[in-house]
């Protein structure tokens, strides 16, 4: 056994004694227990014994049930109680096996190894870069090498059968300029359609995965490789989401969470949570969204952005559940912190400083609003989902034109939820065309969302009549 793996089962093991006696706290027998929370009484006496993880669905269920008070929750969601750092020993092999979007570890299928695709107008002087840290270093401030200089690498990165270990690839600055692609490549998608350079960015990520491979096989931990590999599996699963192919992305964020757990790396793991809990509450499955929002929250407490993180998505799963006296207490929860964000906080999550942290507070402020204004018909929630919406919008950076559009429907969607159908039509009519065409997932929800509210309550209404008109003008 591994001593990742021996960990996991002794966190396991954890688990499956504060399962025992709450269960007996309870009064109930395994049968009992099982049969309350839709399980059969064999899988309560492998979890009770540390045989296996639980489901996440399920442990919400037995915290519920036995009344927990969100303990089996935390103990699920953060398996691994130990330091932050290398670990002394190589992975679990099973780390490198086969992943998604075609190919393996070991093929170069799905892109041309980014050298053609790195705008040297973007490339960035430092790390970190984007919110990426570097990967060996963190947040200390290191410099990375030319454009030219990487580009050249990358074609003997990506290249089948070639070595990436030695003296010809070292390894600092290899990592260091991968690190510096990836962040050149997310600026690239601020300037052209979203999900153009999934292809880029996977085949740069089979090849570091290769790399990692290489390594461990060696006998040494592959840290910085496994790290950029899970910063490098979120930006891939992240287009695969906005290209609407969800179990794809969902796949590509699960190898990224095995990576990260892998080296330690707590901040990729609440990060990949989050992708993962939007993804569940895209396809409405409030439990799951609560649940990953929780598992989020339990990576590291201490952290203000993170609980800020695990607030707001907590706020948006207890919206799709009706649970408008919770949504509203975790919202308050998550401005709470978001206001005791510090330096560490913004360093490892630059993106919620300033007023782009601001737009995303009160984007899915807003959001969650809005989905509980949806559910309950309430105009008076409505109505500060579309306050909250409004700010997110007016504090929007120019260049993230993808959200311009995506905040423009929710702010519409927040109108007609509030009974303004109007208004509603006004914010979406000049946007129509380009959210008709659009590819990203979250634009084609938020359209859906609109039409849903728009047409069966006022569809005889001049306005809301015109506007269908020229929908359907613009699929055609």
């Amino acid at each position: 056994m591994t001593i990742q793996s021996a960990q996991e089962a002794k966190a396991w093991g954890e688990f499956g004694r504060h399962l025992r006696s709450w269960r007996r706290q309870a009064g109930l027998t395994q049968q009992q227990l099982g049969l309350r929370v839709g399980y059969h009484h064999s899988l309560i006496s492998r979890l009770e014994a540390g045989l296996r993880e639980p489901p996440v669905g399920l442990v919400r269920r037995l915290d519920t049930t036995l009344e927990a008070g969100g303990e089996l929750a935390a103990i699920a969601a953060a398996p691994r109680k130990v330091p932050y750092g290398p670990a002394p020993a190589p992975a679990d092999p099973r780390l490198f096996g086969a992943l998604p979007g075609g190919g393996t570890a070991g093929g170069t299928d799905g892109g041309t190894g980014g050298k053609d695709a790195l705008d040297p107008l973007l490339w960035p002087a430092a790390l970190p870069a984007e919110g990426l840290p570097c990967p060996l270093h963190g947040t200390a401030g290191c410099a990375v090498p030319e454009r030219a200089e990487v580009a050249s690498l990358l074609g003997g990165l990506t290249t089948a059968g070639s070595r990436l270990t030695g003296p010809a690839y070292p390894e600092a600055e290899l990592l260091h300029g991968l690190t510096a692609a990836l962040a050149c490549l997310i600026r690239d998608a601020l300037h052209r359609d979203a999900t153009d350079g999934v292809g880029t960015v996977e085949g740069l990520l089979r090849a570091v995965v290769r790399w990692a491979e290489e390594v461990n096989a060696a006998g040494r931990l592959p840290y910085g490789q496994l790290r950029l590999a899970a910063q490098y599996a979120q930006v891939a699963g992240r287009l695969r989401m906005q290209r609407g192919q969800s179990s794809i992305g969902m796949a590509w964020f699960g190898h990224g969470l095995g990576w990260a757990d892998a080296v330690r790396d707590a901040s990729a793991r609440a990060t990949l949570l989050s992708d993962m809990c939007t993804l569940v509450r895209l396809d409405e499955d409030a439990a799951a969204t609560v649940g990953y929002a929780e598992a989020i929250g339990a990576v590291d407490p201490r952290r203000h952005w993170v609980a800020t993180l695990s607030h707001l998505y907590q706020a948006r799963g207890h919206a799709l559940g009706q649970d408008a006296a919770e949504c509203r207490r975790q919202i308050v929860l998550a401005r709470r912190r978001f206001a005791r964000l510090g330096t560490r906080d913004l360093l490892e999550a630059p993106w919620l400083a300033g007023a782009e942290g601001e737009m995303r507070l009160e984007s899915a402020v807003g959001g969650a609003l809005r989905d509980l204004a949806a559910v309950t018909g309430d105009r008076a929630t409505a109505l500060r989902a579309v306050d909250a919406t409004a700010r997110s919008r007016a504090r929007l950076p120019p260049l993230m034109r993808g959200t311009q559009l995506l905040l423009t429907l929710r702010l519409a969607d927040c109108w007609a939820c509030a009974g303004d159908p109007g208004a509603a039509v006004a914010l979406a009519a000049p946007v129509l065309g380009a959210a008709a065409r659009s590819r990203e997932q979250m634009v084609s929800t938020e359209l859906r969302g609109l039409h849903a509210r728009l047409f069966p309550a006022w569809g005889a209404v001049p306005e809301v009549r015109e506007y269908r008109s020229r929908l359907l003008d613009a699929r055609f």
